[in-house]
């Protein structure tokens, strides 16, 4: 399994990905922290022991299980030139059968926020889920009013689908959600028609 992890690793032009291990703690725990206010109107209510050792260990071992068992990538965001994390992505819910899916989830740091780092690592994963996991759609949700996230998915190949009611709890509230897909052999806006 640990060799596994260790292989896992994606570049872009200034990102490594890479799923996470105990050493990254004190950066996750510093950029979370430092970036509270910037993420937690869009993400999940955390949990009172979010940001404590314990708590990234667990993630770490989870982390290790998702990658090693098929069901998950989830990565941690890099910057080649200095060895800063900057965020994390993660495909997560890998369905396989006739599915072939997943579901793409992130965060940045809010001083690395509208660099293009977050464009530069979804393009990675995505082709990394069409060609090495062999995966043939690529689903994505955020809130209406997240404007930032809309754009993002749309100028990475993502295409609206629709809005799924009370989708997930956000800030301790049922939320619903936009969304988004992207597909290995996408079709949608085509027409045979004249051919």
């Amino acid at each position: 399994m640990l060799a596994l992890r260790r292989k896992l690793r994606l570049e872009t032009e200034r990102l490594s990905l890479r799923p996470p291990v105990h050493s990254d703690f004190a950066a996750w725990a510093s950029l979370r922290l430092e970036s509270r206010a910037f993420l937690t109107p869009w993400e999940p209510q955390w949990a009172e022991d979010h940001l404590t050792r314990r708590a990234f260990t667990n993630r770490v071992y989870w982390a290790a299980r998702a990658v090693s068992g098929g069901t998950a990538l989830p990565l941690f965001m890099t910057r080649r030139e200095d060895n800063a994390l900057v965020g994390a992505i993660t495909l997560d819910n890998i369905r396989r059968g006739p599915a072939q899916a997943g579901t793409l989830g992130y965060w940045v740091g809010e001083r690395f926020a509208r660099n293009g780092y977050m464009r530069e690592a979804i393009e990675a994963v995505v082709h990394h889920a069409f060609e090495k996991l062999n995966l043939s759609r690529i689903e994505a949700a955020c809130l209406p009013e997240n404007a930032a996230s809309r754009a993002l998915l749309e100028s990475s190949g993502f295409k609206y689908e629709g809005v799924a009611q009370s989708y997930l709890q956000i800030e301790g509230r049922w939320r619903t959600h936009v969304l988004y897909a992207a597909l290995r052999a996408d079709r949608r806006g085509r027409s045979t028609a004249g051919l």
